[in-house]
């Protein structure tokens, strides 16, 4: 992989992996146009997934920083109570990479077929939210679990994570606001799991680094994730869910077509 094309695919993840269009499913896309096996390149796919993390942190510092002092003060309140939702809804992604993770794996081999039809499917799903009525529900301990089985769904290439949790959360009647930011905060823990599971498992030990690639992916991801993420938030508040939903259907039939 050179610098281009590290440029390119950490762009891609960038934005695609806040902006309700399934990051697995543009990077499938983009690995495929460009000609590059992202599979080979698991140092690179830790590093930009990092990357999106780093994002996320500067972006919500300082809701994670209240969220931390409430949790360290070791007494049960708001914060407590918030974080705990955060782990509740991370059960359902945690049981998919334990069971089947092999199986997951599998479905990135470049499968245009199957991201197109998945494309659709987020399609429909950001659709269905065009027709909820704003309401200002808590997020429950209930709906932080069926948010994780959206974001477990989501392994699919193809299919949005964060429009697939954000969905789920708007028809399950929580507040547009709260739902964002729930989305954004749920996924460092999986995504900071994997990455230390992969070092620890010296995945990233057994291919060599090729580190102007790497700063050059990490910097790109790092930057359009920052401004996805702040733009997707001021998307859910404004209900401009319905464009995304006319664009994943464009890029899903497309892709259909092309497989």
């Amino acid at each position: 992989m050179n610098w281009i094309e590290a440029l390119i695919l950490g762009i891609i993840q960038g934005l695609t992996e806040f902006l309700p269009v399934s990051s697995s499913g543009h990077l499938e896309i983009g690995k495929v146009i460009l000609g590059v096996e992202m599979k080979e390149n698991i140092t690179f796919t830790i590093v930009v997934h990092g990357a999106t993390v780093c994002s996320t942190i500067v972006v919500f510092y300082k809701e994670i920083g209240v969220l931390s002092k409430g949790v360290f003060s070791f007494r049960w309140n708001c914060s407590t109570s918030y974080v705990l939702k955060l782990l509740f809804s991370c059960i359902p992604v945690l049981i998919v990479a334990l069971l089947f993770e092999e199986k997951v794996e599998a479905l990135f081999t470049g499968n245009l077929k199957l991201v197109g039809f998945m494309l659709i499917v987020t399609a429909l799903l950001l659709a269905f939210t065009y027709y909820t009525q704003p309401k200002s529900k808590e997020i429950s301990f209930m709906h932080s679990f069926i948010i994780g089985i959206a974001q477990a769904i989501a392994v699919i290439p193809g299919i949005s994570r964060s429009g697939s949790t954000i969905s789920t959360g708007l028809l399950l009647g929580n507040n547009r606001e709260e739902v964002a930011r729930f989305s954004f905060l749920m996924v460092l823990i999986p995504i900071l799991g994997k990455n230390l599971l992969d070092l620890f498992s010296n995945k990233m030990g057994n291919e060599p680094s090729q580190i102007i690639p790497l700063i050059v992916g990490f910097l790109a991801a790092f930057f359009s994730g920052w401004i996805a993420c702040k733009l997707m938030i001021n998307i859910v508040k404004r209900s401009k869910l319905i464009y995304f939903a006319a664009y994943c259907f464009i890029v899903g039939i497309k892709g259909l077509i092309f497989s």
